[in-house]
């Protein structure tokens, strides 16, 4: 990563609303400026963008539409011309539609595989161009894709979410080696970590403990391996698993669904 002599800048993106926000904070309290990167949650952006500034100093939101390669090709530019360096990038946003091998379609891979595999891959791919034109010989930047813990303990849920998700995982095998030395890659995959509307309260507490370790992964969990990931300059082309233990578990269904 470059000199503390300047602000580090990372884009971080669906950075408006859960995970990817808390890991917006995470950086910004460590000093980082964050880009917040948004599809339509404007107004949850603005909000993160806010919290941000006032750990940091610096924040701004940018909109994309991971399903327009345009777009997504524009979008670390944009983040370039704001901020003049980007360092990083963290790509949380996530497309995650529930399909089985009964309704599989052409149609629905195509998008999570555009939003969760492809968009990361155009991202790193500016990454490293912004990078080798900064015109330092030592530059280093660094790209962190969010996974999960399925990959390594898989069910027929979610199939397309999880093929795109497993396109993800290989492509960050492949892009560390073609990106080095210049730009690392590195995966972070976390278990059950927020709940949602397929979750009551009471049912999410009770999967959230089903692991080795008694608990699975908070949002502070993914977001300090997130942090460590952006530090340490010797790893590239790995995955952590932050998911206390549950890929070594085997479950039949998706957590959502169990």
């Amino acid at each position: 990563m470059p000199s503390p002599s300047r602000p580090r800048t990372v884009l971080v993106t669906g950075a408006a609303k859960r995970l990817g926000r808390s890991i917006a904070l995470a950086l910004a309290a460590d000093g980082w400026q964050v880009a917040v990167h948004y599809r339509a949650s404007e107004q949850e952006a603005i909000e993160t963008v806010a919290a941000c500034a006032q750990l940091a100093g610096d924040s701004a939101h940018f909109d994309a539409d991971f399903q327009d390669e345009a777009a997504v090709r524009a979008l670390l530019p944009r983040v370039a011309e704001r901020f003049g360096r980007v360092d990083a990038v963290v790509n949380s946003a996530s497309l995650f539609e529930h399909d089985t091998a009964a309704s599989f379609s052409y149609a629905l891979l195509e998008r999570h595989l555009r939003s969760n595999a492809g968009a990361p891959a155009l991202l790193a791919q500016a990454l490293h161009a912004h990078i080798a034109g900064c015109g330092e010989a030592d530059a280093q930047g660094a790209v962190v894709n969010l996974l999960d813990q399925k990959l390594w303990n898989q069910n027929p849920d979610f199939l397309s979410y999880t093929l795109s998700k497993a396109a993800l995982e290989a492509a960050g095998t492949m892009l560390a080696l073609a990106l080095s030395p210049r730009v690392r890659v590195v995966g972070v995959a976390p278990g059950l970590t927020l709940t949602s509307h397929m979750l009551t309260p009471e049912r999410f507490a009770a999967l959230h403990v089903m692991s080795p370790l008694g608990r699975s992964s908070t949002a502070e969990d993914v977001a300090a391996a997130v942090k460590f990931a952006l530090d340490n300059r010797s790893i590239t082309g790995t995955t952590l698993l932050v998911d206390g233990g549950q890929h070594l578990m085997r479950f039949e269904r998706d957590f959502s669904l169990m």
